[in-house]
This record gives C-alpha cells, structure tokens and sequence, in this order.
C-alpha cells in the first residue's frame, strides 16, 4: 500500500524531495570540497617532504634549533647532505618604492640539490648573496620578472638589491601564502632576517635515526618522510576543520529549514488522505501498520532526496573547487574526493531528518477512526483553532526566560564572551517559543500583512488572505521556515551595519583628522615612525598639524595586585584634546597631569581600577607609580594613557607608533596627500591612509561579511520558498472543489491565479516580518553585548529590501500552483473526491 501510494502521489512529493536534496546536497558539497582541499594539501606535502629521509623539528610550537646542530648532524655517519630551514622578515619593496602587502614578506631559505623542496617554476634556484626567489603569486601580482632587480628590507629596514634568478612554488605554505614569500640561500637568509636559528634541519642519506635523535637532544624530534609529510599536512588542514565546521553550520540550518518543510508536507498529506486511511482501519488496518506506512512512506522519499542531494552536493562541491581554482588558492581542479564517510553522513542525515520530521503527523494518521470513512464533510482547515496547552507552556517556559536573557546579556552583564554566549542562549529560546506560538499569530499577523492586498486585490484578496489565515497550523508551519532565514539575515546585518556605524563615530569625534599613518606592519615595539618622519611631515606649508602616538609595553600591577604586560602611551601636548579627543566615561581629560594616568574601560575592569587607584610600572629608568584620574572608552588611545613629560622622562623613546596629520584649509586633497607621500618616501614602511579610505576599508569588510552570510543564508531561505510553493501545491489539490465552486459562482481564472498568488505573498510577509522582527531583537542584543558604547544601526533600507524580496519570491513561488489550479475543469473539479 505505501510503495502504491507512492507511485499515484509522485507529484506531491516531489517538492519534499527537493527540499531533502538542497538540504544534503549543500552538507555533502561541504564535505566534498574540503576533502578535495585537504587531499591536495596532503599530496602537495607528501611529495615534498618525499625528498627528505630525516627531518629534525623542535619538539614544540614555535621552538628553534640552534645553528651547531647543523654540524653535528652533517658528521654522522649515513648523512650524505643535511640543510637547514632559515624563515624570519623579509620586506620586498614593490616597483612603486612602498613595501608589499599588510605584512612583511617571508624570507625563507632555498634548500640546493637533492633536498630541493619548492618547485622552481621558472629561472633556477639562489646561488649566491646577490641572488633571491620570490613566490609565483608575489612575482605576477607585482609584474617581477626574471633578470630584474628587487629591494628587500632585512630585520633592521636597511635595504639589499638582489638579482631576481626564479620564481618558485613554495607549495600549501600557509605563511607564504599569505604573505609572499622571498627565497634566498642560506647564508644569506639568515643575514636578511637576523636568525641565527633554524625552524628544521632535513637529511638525506641513510643516517640512523636513533643516532640524529640522540645528537638532537631531548628539546627535538626526529621524523621520517611519511612522518613529515603528515606533519605539515595537519598543520595546513586545521584550516580547512575551520572552513568545513562553518559551512556545516550553515548546512544544518538548511537541514532544520528542511525539516519543518518536510514535516509541513507530511501534515498535509495526512490530512487529506483522511478518508483513505479511514478506510484502511475499516477494512482491518492497525495503527502500528499505518505508522509504519508513513514512516516507510518518510523513508522512501528520504532516501531518494538524499541521493540526489549527494549527486547535487558533489556538483556543488565541483563548481566550489573550480571557482577557488581561479582564486590565488593552490587548489586541485581535478581528482574531487568523494568519501564513503560523505555518503553516510548524507544518507544518513536525510533519511532520518525526514523519518523525524514525520513522526507526529504519522501519529495523527492512527487517530483516525474508521467510522470516519463515511462521513462526507472532511474539509481540511476548517476546524476552530486552539492554542492548546502544551503549545502556550511552551511559549511561556521558553520566551519569558528568553527574554529576559537577551536583555540581562544586552544590558546588565559585563560586556564580552559571557554576554554573547548568554544573549545565544536567550535567542534561541525565544526562537523556540516564536515557534510554539506562531499559530496563535497567524491571524493577527495575517490580517495586517493582507489589509493591502486585500484592498487592492478586490474579492479574490479577500479569499487569500481568508485562505492563509483559515488553517494557523499549516501556515505557521510554512512561514517559520523563512522566518529562520530572514531572521538570521537580518541579525548579521544589523550586526555589520552598527560595526560600521560605530566606527564612523568614533573616527569623526575622536579623530578628526584628514590622514593616518601608521607602521605597514604595525605599530609594535620594533616597528615604529621615525621621529625624522614627523619632523619632515611638519615643515610641509600644505600641513596644518601633525600628532605623535608614542606607546611602550610595560609590566603593569593595578589596584587587584596582579601584574600583567600592558601599553602606555602619549600624544602630543597640542593636540590631545583639540585633534586627539578621547571621550571619558568618568573623569575628565583636563584632570591628566604628570603623576596621573587615564585607563580605558576594559583596562579598568581587568585590574580593579576606578578614580583614585593607583598603578605601579616597572620602566627601565626605575619604578613609577600613577593615580588613575578617569577611564575612556575602548578605542585609539592607549590602555594607559600619561602626559608626554611623563612619557619622555620615563621611556624616552622618541619614535611614534601612529601619526596624525591635518592639512591646512584647501589643501585636504590630492595636493596634500602627494606632499605626504613625497616627504616619506625614504620610509617605505610608513602608510598613509586617508580618514575616507580607513572608513572605506571597513564598510568593504563588514559588507563583504555580510554578503558571505547572506549567500550561505540563501539555500534556507530556497529550501523555505520550496516549502511555500509545495504547502500551495497541495492546497490547490485539497481544494479542488473548493476552486471549481469559485469558477462556477463566476470567479475567472486570472482571478484564481491572483487569489493563490496574494496567498503566498501573505504566507511570505508573515515569515519575513516575523523573521525581521528576531533578527532585529537578537542583532540589538549581539550587538550591545560585544563591547561598551557601540552604536546601534538599524539599516532600514536593507531591512525592506530583504521583505520585499521574500514577498516578491513568495508570490512567484505560487505560479505553477496558480497555473495549476486555473487550468483544472470545473465540471472535472467539481465531481472530485
């Protein structure tokens, strides 16, 4: 009976299929694609370190091997070459005379002979002091070619010229990757970092290896080429547990998204076969056979949605594979793996995602009792809806608790990790409860999202929205299913958007400045602004004002009496508090005088600080003791913040870690910014960015985070939009006489067609509005939980955009439903049973 259903109901399950098939087809695609990452990761670092017999490697993360070990190892007997690893800074300077990339360049060592790890795609490896590499990548992005000349930086930013002999492939290198990497040989490396260590010694030969192990030492082990290639292949796939443990989240929303759209389908379908089941009890059926009926009847249709998920899922992890090809990721576009373990996971979370999702409406089915076969009057939806207890403990339980965590998150709690994970705590139970409540709010929800489509839509407006209001369950059922998606979306982008709103604030009130500089790769202690810099920027007639930000690390022991490593620093007298001005959550700046220090409000919290406290700093000219006179808010400024006498009597350095300069009235422009450039040309470590680019660059990021997002977030809303098309497809099936009554009282197919649509663009209002709403909640929770003093944005345009791109999705999701039911005979429809 069930394999018979089947075959006469294919049609209506197809779309529960669908649903099942982009749910597994997105998690197998996932697995797909990092599995083939991963496969090329380890046959990369496989076939290099096969030209290694032995490796020595520090035993721990980060550790070094001293430079003697080299010869000792080369005396052992067996050895027939042994080279070490050289890998520290090394800053290439672009053909524009500024240093290449956020970070300084790799310089790494170039192994010779046999030990040749790196394919040397063009040109021949380093042989001599003048000589270098540099990555492929690096090499084409700044148009170097082989015979030219480059300019590295060492470890003391003087600069070499180096005659540029190949360009070299340093394989799934995740530093190299990154940063681009120049190659040298190993002396020479070594001069250009300053590293006097090495981070591995490979051999060749037969050396024994408990021999190497034993002139080793205990701080270093010793490894074999399998080994090896094992090694590096870990290191490198950690990024690639993080990518599949992303995208599997993402993966399991679609699969919850499917879910509920299974088990809306399921409901429907019991529904209407009522009688049929009926029958089936009078004629001697059991509740456990038609349970078992329904669940084999899940089981089918999940076995059949995932294997087709699984074809569709390595088709989308083929497509995933051939776009990252095209990226600057050393990624195989051939060779995609497909694991048995990806088949089962599919399988599996299909099947019994599906077999779940029809428990309770399998259930229902063995509620029917037989006499119910000869009752004529089975008009499905049209029974009085009821909350019901179990649904309003529900909502109460889990929204009240909700409710109150997200705001004891949001706006209690010290800000940080506790108030995010408490504010995800309170989210998700007042989903929970949204979800148990949604078919109380069907009516009322619909009755507003319809008013204007009633209006406009004359009599058969007014029979949609009645449709979509009639049956709370099934709609509530249908909408939360785009409500999850919407939701989510909106919540990142409130998210991203008070990001962005919060920095713009902070820029304009606490930096009103037309142009930063700053170290390329950071403002650290051994990467600064020479003082010349700044002396040079001054005697400009275009600048109006230049602002030193000088910091130093210190060991700090505040008012808790626990010392911790912290940064003190100052700006210039002039333009602290007229260019500079931090904003005080208690005090005020005109109380900083020497003796007095200003911390920041994490600062504060960490140490036990408030107004009156005192912080003790061991400097290199003696012990100093400070009383705190204020906090400010997070930001710019330094943790500890002192007066610049102060700062020169006990540190003394003169060089900055940050500049601020503003340009004299009309010279703001290109004009201003060309003599910058030009007076920092002997700094070609020193970027200059312009408060409009710094804005810029973080609006791209948040926009960039948000449209990532968004496209993962789009295969639930899909799967949801599936879920409203199909819950409308078998509703033009149940109402089939209902439609062909319409017809005979003079209702016109356009008129049909426009009645479906209003339907579904009602069942989609209701599920974004409701979506938006959460999301809007949980992103103003989010958001105030992160850090003190963030703004809130809401940006309402977006928010519309993503209503009425549901509404206008909704109402196409009804057009084969609408063309359905227009079409049907009415002669036809009306003697249907």
């Amino acid at each position: 009976m069930t394999l018979a259903g089947l075959r006469a109901r294919k049609l209506r399950l197809l779309l529960t299929g669908l649903a099942i098939m982009l749910g597994v087809g997105f998690i197998a695609g996932t697995f797909v694609l990092t599995d083939t990452m991963q496969a090329g990761v380890d046959e990369k670092f496989a076939r290099s370190a096969d030209k290694v017999d032995l490796a020595v490697l520090p035993e721990k993360d980060g550790g070094q091997l001293p430079a003697a070990l080299l010869d000792r190892v080369r005396a052992l007997s067996g050895v027939t070459d042994a080279q070490g690893t050289v890998r520290g800074d090394a800053v290439l300077i672009g053909r524009d005379g500024r240093a290449v990339g956020d970070m300084p360049t790799v310089g790494i060592s170039v192994p010779t002979g046999r030990l040749l790890r790196y394919a040397i795609e063009r040109g021949r490896p380093p042989a001599g002091p003048t000589e270098a590499v540099l990555d492929t990548e690096t090499a084409d992005r700044e148009r170097f070619t082989v015979g030219q000349t480059i300019t590295v930086l060492d470890h003391r930013r003087r600069p070499h010229r180096f005659t540029l002999v190949g360009l070299a492939d340093f394989g799934i290198d995740r530093e190299a990757s990154l940063r681009g990497a120049v190659g040298f040989d190993a002396a020479t490396a070594m001069r250009v970092t300053g590293k006097r260590v090495y981070q591995e010694i490979d051999i060749a030969g037969t050396a024994d290896r408990a021999a190497v192990a034993a002139v080793a030492g205990p701080g270093a082990e010793v490894l074999d080429s399998e080994q090896l290639g094992e090694r590096l292949a870990a290191l490198a796939g950690a990024d690639m547990k993080l990518i599949r443990a992303g995208l599997l989240l993402f993966g399991l929303v679609s699969m919850l998204v499917s879910a509920l759209v299974i088990y809306n389908t399921f409901a429907i379908l019991i529904t209407q076969r009522m009688r049929e089941m009926a029958l089936l009890r009078c004629v001697g059926a059991t509740r456990r056979q038609l349970f078992g009926g329904v669940l084999a009847e899940s089981a089918v249709v999940g076995l059949v949605g995932s294997l087709l998920g699984l074809a569709v899922g390595f088709g989308l992890g083929a497509a995933a594979v051939a776009l990252l090809g095209r990226t600057d990721l050393d990624i195989p576009a051939d060779g995609l793996t497909l694991a048995p373990r990806t088949v089962a996971v599919g399988l599996l979370t299909g099947v019994l995602v599906t077999m779940a999702s029809a428990v309770l409406p399998a259930r229902a089915a063995t509620r029917v009792a037989p006499v119910a076969a000869l009752r004529t009057d089975l008009e499905p939806g049209t029974e009085r809806f009821r909350i019901g207890l179990p649904r309003l403990a529900v909502g109460v339980l889990c929204g009240v608790p909700g409710l109150v965590l997200l705001w004891y998150g949001a706006a209690v709690m010290d800000k940080g990790e506790s108030a995010m994970f408490t504010v995800a705590g309170g989210g998700a139970l007042t989903f929970v409860a949204v979800t148990a409540l949604m078919p109380a709010l069907v009516r009322p929800l619909g009755r507003v999202a319809g008013a204007l489509p009633a209006r406009l839509a004359g009599v058969p407006g007014r029979l949609a929205v009645e449709n979509a209001r009639r049956s709370p369950r099934r709609t509530a059922t249908t909408t939360i299913a785009l409500t999850i998606g919407v939701g989510l979306m909106t919540m990142f982008t409130v998210l991203g958007a008070s990001v962005a709103a919060t920095v713009d604030e902070r820029l304009a009130e606490e930096f009103p400045v037309d142009f930063q500089l700053v170290p390329q790769f950071g403002g650290t202690d051994e990467q600064r602004i020479p003082h010349e810099a700044a002396a040079r920027l001054r005697a400009l007639p275009q600048i109006a004002a230049v602002t030193e930000m000088r910091q130093q690390k210190v060991r700090v022991t505040g008012a808790a009496g626990r010392a911790e490593d912290g940064r003190v620093g100052a700006l210039t007298t002039a333009s602290l508090g007229t260019v500079v001005k931090p904003e005080f959550t208690s005090g005020a700046l005109a109380d900083l005088r020497p003796g007095t220090v200003a911390v920041t409000t994490t600062t504060a919290r960490s140490q036990g600080l408030r107004i009156g406290s005192t912080v003790r700093m061991q400097t290199a000219r003696g012990p100093l003791t400070l009383k705190v006179i204020g906090t400010t808010i997070d930001g710019p400024v330094p943790p500890y913040l002192v007066t610049e006498a102060d700062f020169d009597r006990y540190f003394g350095v003169r060089d900055a870690t940050a500049l601020y300069v503003n340009a004299r009235d009309g010279a703001a422009g290109e004009g201003a910014r060309a003599a910058v450039e030009a007076a920092l040309k002997p700094y070609p470590t020193v970027r200059v960015t312009s408060v409009a680019e710094l804005k810029k660059q973080y609006t791209d990021t948040v926009d960039t985070m948000v449209v990532i997002f968004a496209a993962l977030l789009g295969l639930a809303i899909l799967i949801a939009l599936f879920g409203i098309a199909n819950t409308l497809t078998l509703s033009v099936v149940e109402r089939t006489r209902e439609s062909a009554l319409l017809r005979a009282l003079g209702v016109t197919r356009r008129q049909l067609r426009r009645m479906l649509s209003v339907e579904a663009l009602v069942m989609a209002l209701i599920g974004a509005v409701t979506g938006v709403a959460i999301g809007v909640a949980s992103g103003w929770a989010v958001v105030t939980a992160m850090t003190e003093d963030i703004v809130v944005s809401l940006p309402y345009p977006r928010i519309a955009l993503f209503v009425a791109l549901a509404a206008v999705a909704g109402t196409l999701a009804a057009v084969l439903p609408a063309r359905r039911a227009a079409k049907t005979s009415v002669v036809e429809a009306l003697a249907h049973d």
